[in-house]
């Protein structure tokens, strides 16, 4: 079993920051910063280590801001371009973007200096956050000037620091209510060269989509118009939630908007009564009766039955597809009933539909048994 993440941070990470600040600043006491960031240290899970090793920094340098972020600056080591991290080993600058995040907020500038070259060397996705709250406007036109900067880290905070729904961090309420700010941004880093870069583009307007669907479908429409394969990848990477969710306006910017005329040909769930712990498979072929070509979004859908006996509904991406008049395509899916984190499996019926298009058909059911 891998170990936990919190094990992975373990007491070295104070021990390294400690040797790292005492090489900018010889009068700084590592004993003392490591004895107070390792007591009740093994009981913190990951981010609250963090945190403790961030207001150990507040504690053991200078009281002056300025003075303190000039030390941390010069004690950083070299960036991910200049020797790259694995694992956990860029984590080690988790308290630093947490120590400007709290502490540095009365001194913008010199905090958006420090988080210029943190980025580079973990992110500053977290911390920027902080600034957009309490200053917007400011901190919006200084990532629109990042968002031409040399090293693609700093491109990619553009997008990843404004994303309204960034996991493992607080919501932007505002940016959830209105994009418009965000989506200026993106603009500028739609194109970017780094494929690290436009994935971030294209988390970010997944997470907008899942609050404006009109938005993301017309930002969609527009940005694939002469789009090159590069581009086309993101919008399509963009569109994935909504996919999932069966939202029309993203099959349409996509170019599948029509009902597609396609027939279900033996459509197969086996075994009808499979128990938990095994799989169930899907089977069928889909034909074309017409006489012109068919495009088409194919999924499914199984309504799992949950704990209190109602059904939730989840889509399994299975094919896009083209077919010529008279044409057809076998599709199979297997699926585990095995319990995951993210699921858990109930006896019951389970229906079973396929999506063309985002336009359900139910094809049948499955009888889970306990």
């Amino acid at each position: 079993m891998a170990a936990a993440l919190k094990d992975q941070y373990g007491p070295e990470i104070p021990r390294r920051v400690a040797a790292m600040l005492a090489g900018a600043y010889p009068a700084f006491d590592g004993e003392g910063f490591v004895a107070w960031a390792l007591d009740g240290y093994e009981e913190l899970e990951l981010t609250p280590r963090g945190w403790r090793i961030a207001e150990a920094m507040q504690r053991f340098l200078p009281a002056d801001y300025e003075a303190a972020a000039a030390i941390v600056r010069q004690s950083l080591g070299p960036t991910l371009d200049e020797q790259p991290s694995t694992g956990l080993g860029s984590f080690l600058y988790l308290p630093h973007v947490l120590w400007v995040s709290r502490y540095g907020l009365d001194h913008f500038e010199t905090s958006m200096a420090l988080q210029y070259e943190l980025t580079q060397r973990f992110t500053a996705e977290f911390s920027i956050r902080a600034y957009l709250e309490r200053e917007p406007e400011r901190t919006l036109a200084r990532l629109r000037q990042w968002a031409t900067a040399p090293s693609q880290h700093v491109r990619r905070l553009v997008s990843e620091g404004t994303r309204p729904r960034l996991p493992w961090a607080a919501r932007l309420r505002d940016f959830q209510r209105d994009p418009t700010p965000v989506l200026a941004l993106l603009e500028l880093l739609r194109d970017d060269p780094e494929l690290y870069v436009r994935r971030s583009v294209a988390n970010n307007l997944n997470d907008i989509g899942k609050d404006h669907p009109d938005i993301l479908a017309a930002t969609a429409t527009r940005w694939l118009r002469d789009a090159p394969p590069e581009r086309e990848w993101l919008v399509r990477h963009a569109l994935r939630s909504a996919i999932k969710r069966g939202e029309p306006g993203a099959f349409a910017a996509l170019g599948y908007g029509d009902a597609a005329a396609l027939a279900i040909r033996d459509a197969q769930i086996l075994p009808v009564s499979p128990q938990m712990g095994e799989s169930v498979t899907l089977a069928l072929t889909l034909a074309n009766p017409t006489a012109r070509p068919q495009r088409a979004i194919v999924d499914f859908r199984i309504g799992y039955v949950k704990a209190n006996g109602s059904v939730s509904h989840k889509t399994f991406k299975l094919k896009t597809i083209e077919l010529a008049p008279g044409g057809t395509v076998d599709l199979r899916k297997a699926v585990t009933l095995a319990d995951l984190t993210t699921r858990r499996h109930y006896p019951g019926r389970h229906p079973v539909e396929l999506l063309i298009n985002a336009r359900p058909s139910p094809i049948g059911h499955f009888d889970l048994r306990a």
